[in-house]
């Protein structure tokens, strides 16, 4: 089981929008996939077309009141499952505060909840005890960016929380790779800020630290309004516009992550003339 902490301490780079379309394209090309909504504000969960009104269990109840994690899912695809998220959340800082071990809760609880081959958690935009259970928990850790020079300074520092967790409390965490969301195609910006990626990735081959084999995944996730709408909708991008350049660019990236030939795979599982994305 692939543990995979989605996170950016910056809002509105795509983190939401990504846990949610990489686990349905993923469950899509056959991969049991669980979404953790560990975001108080519930956009995964509402992205998801469940309501985050506080009536049905949630990751609160099971961070504070030990609920196993199989009884706050839910199945909203075939593969496809999610542990929702509520306003309740927003407390759970404050009452996890004098907890003996609140960073690795999630963590115990997801290892007694095998069963799935990616585990996605969808982090909230800060790095409070919500994030850092999810880094805890989780063996990687992808990182969405939009490619403005301003990204790279916040990147410095969930870098650095990234270390100190993996020194402190997990040392398998890895910073797998980093994801490339609101793309605007052949800006002299974005590839200035690619490069400057590459390079600093590249200069941490040698060094001991998390992110020495993380990788900038090749595919890109360009602006489409598509993908802005489907929340509205309570679906992901492959139930509301499957042939829609944000559902191929997702697609591509699942590729990717399950480390697929993409020409190959797209022709031989890709059927968009019937609108199936996968």
């Amino acid at each position: 089981m692939r543990r995979i902490a989605i996170i950016n301490q910056k809002g509105g780079v795509g983190k939401t929008t990504t846990s949610v379309n990489l686990g349905a394209a993923l469950a899509h090309a056959g991969q049991r996939v669980c979404i953790l909504d560990l975001d108080p504000q519930a956009h995964a969960t509402t992205h998801l077309g469940s309501e985050p009104d506080g009536a049905a269990p949630s990751i609160y109840d099971a961070l504070i009141d030990n609920k196993p994690l199989a009884e706050v899912r839910r199945q909203v695809d075939g593969n496809l499952s999610l542990v929702g998220s509520d306003i309740n959340l927003a407390a759970a800082e404050v009452e996890l505060a004098g907890v003996v071990g609140r960073e690795v809760i999630l963590r115990d609880l997801l290892q007694a909840d095998e069963g799935f081959d990616f585990v996605l958690m969808d982090c909230a935009p800060s790095l409070g005890v919500l994030t850092l259970n999810a880094l805890c928990a989780a063996d990687e850790v992808f990182i969405p960016l939009q490619p403005h020079f301003l990204a790279l300074h916040g990147l410095s520092k969930l870098l650095e929380t990234t270390a100190l967790v993996s020194k402190r409390i997990n040392p398998k965490l890895r910073v797998s790779g980093i994801i490339l969301c609101l793309c605007e195609a052949n800006t002299k910006l974005a590839q200035e800020v690619e490069h400057d990626l590459d390079a600093f990735l590249e200069s941490s081959r040698a060094s001991n630290v998390p992110w020495n084999q993380a990788r900038v995944f090749n595919a890109r996730i360009r602006r489409n309004i598509k993908l802005a709408e489907a929340p509205s909708f309570g679906k992901s991008i492959f139930g509301y516009a499957p042939t829609c350049n944000g559902a191929h660019d997702y697609l591509a990236l699942a590729l990717e992550v399950l480390g697929e030939p993409l020409p190959q795979v797209i022709a031989a599982k890709v059927k968009v003339a019937d609108g199936v994305s996968v």
